[in-house]
């Protein structure tokens, strides 16, 4: 029965200082260099979209005409 326990103490420091080293060994993943975009959000209904796609209006931007004209909103002047 002491067999055991000494079995199973060992067998858990060993199982413990595997599972560290593993974690250990793992690298952070790599950096990208790609630039963010701006985002925008549709004033009437609160979607996010890129800004370069956004239509503009004297209220804000909106991520559709329909949307810009629900919104009674005009083009930007």
């Amino acid at each position: 029965m002491k067999f055991l326990i000494w079995f199973l103490v060992i067998f858990l420091i060993w199982w413990a200082y595997t599972r560290t080293q593993k974690s250990a060994s793992k690298s952070p993943p790599p950096l990208t260099n790609e630039p963010t975009q701006d985002m925008a959000r549709c004033a009437h209904c609160g979607i996010h979209l890129p800004r370069d796609e956004a239509i503009r209006g004297e209220k804000g931007d909106y991520c559709s005409a329909e949307h810009r004209t629900a919104a009674q909103d005009r083009n930007p002047a």
